[in-house]
C-alpha cells in the first residue's frame, strides 16, 4: 500500500481524496517498465485543474494526478534505468491518461524519464518542474532564432507564475534586460529579486489593442495567450521572436497577420508535454548550467502531500506566486 491522491468520477460525481492505494492498481509492467519512488512532486496549473475538476484534464478514471516527479528508481526492465538511479519526470500525459507522481509510488515508461542533473537535488528539480523546464524550452527557442543578450528588451508575461519566474531568472543571468508583466501588485519586489529590470501591470496588455503598436521587444516569453499575446506580438520589434507556451488568459489569439508580414515577427509554439527526449535532456542540461539554484528558494514554497487539495484551490484563485513543491514522504 502507498499514499497518493486519487481522483474518481462515477454516478456519485467527482471526488478527490488522499488515499491508501494498493500497489497492484498501478499500471502494469507491460505498459510502464520502471517502478519509481517519487520523493518530490509539484502542483502545476494542469494538476490544479484536475484536482479541483475545473476543466476536463483527466481522460481516464480513476486517476492519480501529478505530471512532475523526482526521486529514485525501485525496479526497472528498461535498459537505461536500474534500481537506485535518480530521475526527473515531466509531462507525457501523466496525470491525464496515465497515473502520476502525487503519490509514494508510480510506474512510468523509462523513455519518459531524464537523469536527475548532478547540479540539483530532487527537491530543487521539482522547484523547477514542468514550469521551469518549459521556461528553458522558451529560452532555447529564442536562441535558436538568433536572440542574444544585448539585442534589446525581453518581455515575460505571466511573470509571477512558475514559467515566468524561472524565465526571468534564466534570461537575466544570460545578460538580457527583462521586463516582467504581472497582475499582482505586491509581486514587484519578488520579480526584481529574480532579475527583472522593470515590472509592468498586466492591464496594459490584457485588453484589445491595435494590430501594430510601438516597437519595443526584441523577444517575448508568453505564458498567457489571448489579448496579452496579441499585444505582445504587436509591440515586438522587426525580426523579433515570441515564444508562446501558455493560455492563462485564454486559448484565443485575437491578432492580425500584420506583425508577421510587416515586421517579420516569428511566433514559436512551445510544447513541453510531448517534447522529444533529446530536447528535454538539452533543456535540463542548460538549466543545470544557467539557473542559479539559490533563486529556487525564492521561487518555490513547499507543502506536504496532505495539503495538495487546498493549494490547488489557491492556485486556481490566483493566490499563489512562483512554484509549489510537494514533499511526498511523511
Amino acid at each position: 500500500m502507498f499514499r497518493g491522491w486519487l481522483l474518481e468520477k462515477g454516478e456519485g460525481g467527482f471526488g478527490a481524496r488522499l488515499a491508501e492505494i494498493d500497489e497492484s492498481r498501478l499500471p502494469g509492467a507491460d505498459c510502464a517498465d520502471v517502478l519509481v519512488q517519487p520523493e518530490y512532486s509539484t502542483l502545476n496549473y494542469k494538476d490544479a485543474l484536475a484536482i479541483t475538476n475545473r476543466a476536463p484534464v483527466v481522460r481516464a478514471w480513476p486517476m492519480v494526478p501529478g505530471i512532475d516527479g523526482a526521486g529514485t528508481v525501485l525496479e526497472s526492465t528498461h535498459p537505461d534505468w536500474k534500481p537506485g538511479d535518480r530521475f526527473v519526470h515531466n509531462g507525457w500525459g501523466v496525470g491525464e491518461t496515465h497515473w502520476g507522481c502525487l503519490a509514494e509510488r508510480a510506474r512510468l515508461k523509462g523513455d519518459w524519464l531524464v537523469k536527475l542533473p548532478a547540479a540539483f537535488t530532487p527537491r530543487q528539480s521539482m522547484a523547477i518542474g514542468t514550469a521551469g523546464y518549459t521556461a528553458m524550452l522558451c529560452v532555447l527557442a529564442l536562441e535558436s532564432h538568433g536572440v542574444v543578450a544585448g539585442d534589446g528588451e525581453v518581455l515575460v508575461t505571466g511573470a509571477s507564475g512558475g514559467v515566468g519566474s524561472v524565465a526571468i531568472a534564466l534570461l537575466a543571468r544570460l545578460g538580457h534586460r527583462v521586463v516582467a508583466v504581472s497582475g499582482k501588485a505586491d509581486a514587484a519586489d519578488y520579480l526584481r529579486s529574480l532579475g527583472a529590470a522593470e515590472v509592468l501591470d498586466r492591464t496594459a496588455f490584457s485588453a484589445p489593442g491595435k494590430p501594430l503598436q510601438k516597437e519595443r521587444w526584441a523577444a517575448v516569453v508568453d505564458a498567457v495567450g489571448s489579448h496579452t499575446l496579441a499585444n505582445a506580438l504587436a509591440q515586438t520589434r522587426y525580426g523579433g521572436v515570441v515564444a508562446a507556451c501558455g493560455l492563462a488568459q485564454g486559448l484565443d489569439l485575437p491578432a492580425s497577420v500584420a506583425p508577421f508580414i510587416l515586421r517579420g515577427v516569428t511566433l514559436a509554439g512551445i510544447d513541453s508535454v510531448m517534447a522529444p527526449k533529446a530536447r528535454r535532456e538539452a533543456a535540463w542540461q542548460r538549466l543545470a548550467r544557467d539557473l542559479d539554484p539559490r533563486l529556487l528558494e525564492r521561487i518555490a514554497s513547499e507543502v506536504s502531500l496532505d495539503y495538495v487539495a487546498a493549494k490547488a484551490v489557491e492556485l486556481m484563485e490566483g493566490k499563489l506566486t512562483g512554484r509549489v513543491v510537494v514533499r511526498i514522504a511523511h
